[in-house]
């Protein structure tokens, strides 16, 4: 007994020490992934931060069902820490929001301390980017200045889907050369 009383002050210690970081957030502001273009949007006009235009900003992508939002604050001569933004969708649902951060306005240092105070050490660390992640989003600082949100499962789906397909052509690849 006076043997597991002992691992109690180590106990809370941990407890402690996880709890006081907030969990991680799954967007930037209001802006949440998995939400529909039209929300998105709707956030983005009534946020002067991003300097977003209107429909002129928005792009589909190559692929079936991937639509692209991309802002510019600067060009848009809005006064913001932000830069550029792209805002990703497949199937209508928003799965990466990449920031570009104003370099005159903030630098990587005040960043990348804030958010270890707040979501604790990164997952990973090297030179080009610092990751915190869990098990439905990843979030990155990389450099020179941006900030990326992913949602997990929307991208590991699409990435297992481009895997197969390449299988595929590398199979077929392969019973033509095997032919010739």
């Amino acid at each position: 007994m006076r043997r597991y009383l002992s691992f109690l002050p180590l106990f809370f210690f941990v407890s402690f020490h996880l709890s006081a970081y907030s969990p991680l957030p799954h967007g930037y502001g209001k802006i949440i992934l998995g939400m529909s273009v039209a929300q998105v949007k709707q956030l983005l006009q009534e946020n002067g931060e991003f300097g977003y235009h209107g429909d002129s900003d928005v792009s589909l992508l190559p692929g079936e069902n991937r639509v692209l939002i991309e802002t510019d604050a600067e060009g848009g001569h809005v006064v913001s820490f932000l830069d550029r933004c792209w805002f990703q969708f497949y199937d209508d649902k928003l799965y990466i929001i990449t920031i570009t951060m104003n370099r005159e306005r903030i630098d990587h240092y005040s960043i990348f301390t804030t958010l270890c105070r707040k979501y604790g050490d990164p997952e990973s660390l090297s030179p080009e980017k610092s990751v915190w992640q869990n098990e439905a989003v990843s979030m990155s600082l990389e450099r020179p200045l941006s900030l990326k949100y992913i949602d997990l499962n929307i991208f590991n789906s699409l990435q297992s889907k481009s895997l197969v397909q390449e299988s595929a052509r590398e199979m077929t690849q392969q019973m033509f050369l095997e032919g010739l």
